[in-house]
């Protein structure tokens, strides 16, 4: 530990190494559960964004920065509470390069999460559908929902794909540093600025999507203000984003983050061991 009773970037390292091999070989029913309580968490994030800045009353970066700070209830759940988060599990990297787990290993529990994460976003979207909530401040909470879902179904692949990279390099830092602290407050100071920051920017997470398109797939029929680039929104235009966001998130996150902490911290620590 540090003098300031936090641990070091090289002490991080170790922790998200070791962490790594123990969500790799999770059984997999516990495995499930947790991803599917990720999804929601995010989806629970996404939810407090959309509200905030569904006020018209809100300049520009004073509702983005706002909203992007909400957002991070959902990260700060999934590492307090505890859940299995895809974006976040993209730093098992460091474990797989290290060889401390195996491809197998690796794959099984980013496919698991990632599909858990799927239906806890989804499962929490067709709640919130159902509750009537899209109806608060006279429905301008529909028409947010379904003006992000139909800009971010428009989106090219290429767009998509680096937006997703730029995501989770500011995610899987906010993972790395919540790791260095040993409070609640810690964890909560070294999350808000990275996940508020990429939600501000506009940068695109795989799993908040998986929350945020079906909704504005669910309210598209409801809402009859105009809206640009609705004609985007339907199910294929899901998957048009979520694949390239999925592969800009793992290489922000287990390339970008993961696999350069691994040349910095543990790499060097190995030759260092051998020399």
């Amino acid at each position: 530990m540090s003098e300031f009773n936090v641990y070091t970037p090289a002490e991080i390292a170790r922790q998200v190494e070791k962490t790594g091999v123990t969500k790799a070989r999770l059984p997999w029913l516990p495995m499930m559960m947790l991803g599917i309580l990720a999804g929601a968490f995010i989806g629970l994030g996404a939810l407090y964004f959309v509200l905030v800045i569904s006020d018209p009353g809100s300049g520009f970066a004073t509702a983005r920065v706002l909203g992007g700070a909400v957002f991070s209830l959902g990260l700060l759940l999934v590492i307090v509470a505890g859940a299995e988060l895809f974006t976040g599990n993209n730093l098992l990297a460091i474990a797989w390069v290290d060889r401390k787990i195996t491809t197998r290993e690796l794959l099984r529990n980013w496919i698991i999460v990632c599909a858990a994460n799927f239906i806890g976003a989804f499962g929490l979207a067709c709640l919130v559908y159902w509750s009537g909530h899209a109806k608060m401040n006279n429905g301008l909470v529909a028409v947010q929902y379904v003006k992000i879902a139909a800009l971010k179904s428009a989106l090219s692949f290429s767009d998509a794909f680096f937006l997703g990279v730029l995501c989770n390099i500011l995610v899987c830092l906010a993972v790395w540093m919540a790791l260095a602290g040993r409070s609640v407050i810690d964890k909560a100071v070294a999350i808000v600025f990275p996940v508020s920051a990429f939600v501000a920017a506009g940068f695109e997470h795989s799993i908040a999507n998986m929350y945020l398109i079906p909704m504005g797939l669910f309210l598209k029929s409801d809402v009859t203000a105009p809206i640009a680039q609705i004609d985007a929104l339907t199910w294929e235009g899901f998957l048009h984003n979520l694949i390239p966001v999925i592969a800009g998130n793992l290489v922000g996150g287990s390339v970008l983050v993961g696999l350069v902490y691994f040349v910095i911290y543990r790499r060097a620590m190995h030759e260092g061991e051998n020399t």
